[in-house]
């Protein structure tokens, strides 16, 4: 059974980060101010992980499959019709971006940064609002 309280603190912290990264970021300034990078990178960071914590209990607790990697839970969430596909897809990149955050696997590109921050918060806060309606 899904723990809709734990999942519903997740969905709100995602908004939040939204919020904050609205309010305050200043995009321009990503390439010269660290302080204002990692601000952005951290908080894209913890926005995306708090996705990957909600669909990770989701996907368990509704036993939608066994995912080999974080990007799988998108993709587990979009066969049972709880994601479109387009979605999945974005949160699956997502998922990826997060992962170069954390583990450095290169260094993070401020373009890669900004292009989200411009163009892909939506994407989060939809997320959220699908996770919110009745299951299908």
């Amino acid at each position: 059974m899904t723990d809709l309280d734990l999942v519903e603190k997740k969905l709100a912290f995602i908004e939040s980060c939204v919020s904050e990264l609205r309010r305050l970021a200043v995009a321009e300034n990503i390439d010269t101010d660290v302080k204002e990078r990692r601000f952005v990178e951290h908080t894209l960071q913890l926005a995306i992980q708090a996705c990957l914590d909600a669909a990770s209990h989701v996907v368990s607790d509704d036993r939608l499959g066994e995912p080999n990697t974080n990007q799988e839970l998108f993709r587990l969430l979009a066969q049972a019709g709880r994601l479109s596909q387009d979605l999945a897809r974005s949160l699956s990149a997502a998922a990826g971006f997060r992962n170069v955050l954390v583990h450095g696997y290169a260094e993070v590109d401020s373009r890669v940064t900004r292009d989200v921050l411009d163009h892909h918060l939506d994407e989060l806060l939809e997320f959220a609002r699908v996770m919110r309606l009745p299951r299908p």
